[in-house]
């Protein structure tokens, strides 16, 4: 089985489509880690593209927020704008979706998937300590997560040594594989679909072939004007517009 594994679209739906046309023939069924809504100009045509082709959809913090289930006063001031403006252009049908989403983790196939960490759905997993409180809490030896739009992730060693897995497909629609060691764990990021962090503006995605035990993460870039002149169509904030293009 090979899983297409999405997270942090963030209502970019150029860059979706983008991600989806490259994946075409290469997976057999999708898998979502959260935040399919927030930031971007397409909140509601990002649901419709993405809920039935994904077999699970983990519900992330801006999910919950832009539909009420969570304060989005603990967010900056441009998240909280990006949340009230998504908020008032939800469908009513949309707007109930994201409010039943279930909550990480989530056990698929021997695996687990979650938005922040499976200790906390909200928790960012950056550090050594935010790694071992993850490993600590489930006993799966693989774990898809996002919430921090970096693609990579960590893995522990059959000796119990921590080793961050840094990605850099530096080449557009190109991936680099990780062979998945039997003998160690897993905490995989496939990176961010609409708003990358890692100082790289192209869309992430990864691939897992459960067979051959291999992750595959990609980078493509995508018409990132579209999503910029929507948003200032939109009146969306300025410095969430800009910082599409630097990946941060």
């Amino acid at each position: 089985m090979r899983y297409l594994i999405l997270s942090d679209i963030h209502s970019n739906l150029e860059a979706l489509v983008k991600c989806l046309k490259l994946a075409e023939g290469r997976y057999d069924q999708v898998l979502c880690l959260g935040d399919l809504v927030g930031y971007g100009p397409d909140p509601n045509a990002v649901i419709e593209r993405v809920r039935p082709l994904a077999r699970i959809i983990v519900r992330g913090n801006h999910d919950k927020a832009c539909c009420g289930l969570m304060d989005p006063q603990e967010f900056n001031l441009l998240a909280r704008l990006a949340v009230d403006w998504t908020r008032g252009r939800l469908t009513p049908e949309n707007f109930e979706f994201l409010c039943n989403l279930p909550n990480g983790p989530v056990s698929i196939d021997g695996f687990e998937l979650v938005h922040g960490s499976p200790a906390d759905e909200d928790e960012y997993i950056f550090d050594s300590l935010e790694v071992i409180r993850a490993f600590s809490t489930v006993a799966s030896p693989l774990v898809f997560f996002g919430h921090t739009h970096v693609q990579g992730g960590f893995l522990l060693t059959a000796n119990h040594r921590f080793r961050p897995i840094r990605t850099s497909p530096e080449t557009d629609d190109e991936p680099v594989s990780l062979p998945l060691d039997g003998g160690a764990r897993y905490l995989i990021n496939p990176g961010s679909v609409g708003q990358p962090r890692d100082g790289d503006w192209r869309a992430g995605f990864a691939i897992f072939d459960a067979a051959a035990r291999r992750v595959d993460y990609y980078r493509t870039p995508y018409n990132l004007e579209i999503t910029q002149r929507k948003m200032r169509q939109e009146g969306l904030p300025e410095p969430l517009i800009r910082r599409l293009e630097a990946g941060h």
